[in-house]
């Protein structure tokens, strides 16, 4: 076999999470409105959530304390408390929504781990947030293991496939994001498997690694175990 290991990202490939990221900055807009303009206040909150990054790490939290930097800063230290309370009652509602699985999942998981491959889960994000959604998603019982990292890396997935499988070279990374998902892993030596989705965050993206014979994409996730079987 080529392929022995297959890792699964988990937001916006297997569940929902991006769409809660946007709903919650509208209603971030509406209730700076009075404030600054959309535009404005979403080139700001963008900037404060890459310094966030390093502070914070990936996920609901990092992202709530972005929206809290970015209401002080373009109210210039006016804005009132209650406005801080419900930003503050906007990314506990973001932590508490039901996990909401996308076509496929499911049976794409399932149907690696009938199969004869090691099949992991690797995501970015809060520790505790990220359990979570595994848990109400029901899909922890396929997986042989989960790594949930604070970046995805070439040397992050080299070492990951390296521990709990053959190496990069026998393993393929399924996932939505250019940026964390396909190119790392691909320059790791894995094979990837881009599954677009319709929402993106901004600092995710990145340009394909067309260049590589290792790279696949899929319409969706119903594609997989066919391009796994072909890939042997």
């Amino acid at each position: 076999m080529k392929l022995t290991t297959i890792a699964f990202d988990a937001d916006d490939t297997l569940w929902h999470n991006e769409r809660f990221f946007v709903l919650t900055q509208d209603r971030f807009a509406e209730l700076l409105a009075d404030y600054a303009p959309r535009d404005h206040l979403d080139v700001r909150l963008l900037e404060a959530e890459k310094r966030s990054i390093g502070h914070y790490g990936y996920g609901i939290k990092g992202f709530m304390l972005s929206m809290i930097e970015t209401a002080i800063e373009v109210t210039e230290e006016r804005i009132p408390a209650a406005a801080i309370r419900q930003i503050l009652e906007m990314g506990q509602e973001m932590l508490s929504h039901p996990i909401e699985l996308l076509p496929h999942a499911q049976a794409a998981v399932e149907a690696m781990a009938r199969s004869h491959h090691k099949v992991l889960l690797i995501t970015k994000g809060d520790l505790l947030d990220q359990e979570r959604k595994l848990a109400e998603s029901d899909l922890r019982r396929f997986f042989d293991r989960v790594e949930i990292v604070s970046e995805k890396t070439p040397e992050t997935y080299s070492r990951i496939f390296t521990e709990h499988g053959d190496g990069p070279e026998r393993a393929m990374m399924v996932g939505n994001s250019m940026k964390s998902d396909i190119r790392p892993a691909i320059e790791a030596g894995a094979w990837a498997a881009h599954v677009p989705f319709d929402l993106a965050w901004a600092l995710e993206a990145a340009e394909p690694p067309s260049e590589s014979d290792r790279f696949h994409t899929l319409e969706d996730l119903g594609h997989l175990e066919e391009l796994v079987t072909r890939i042997g």
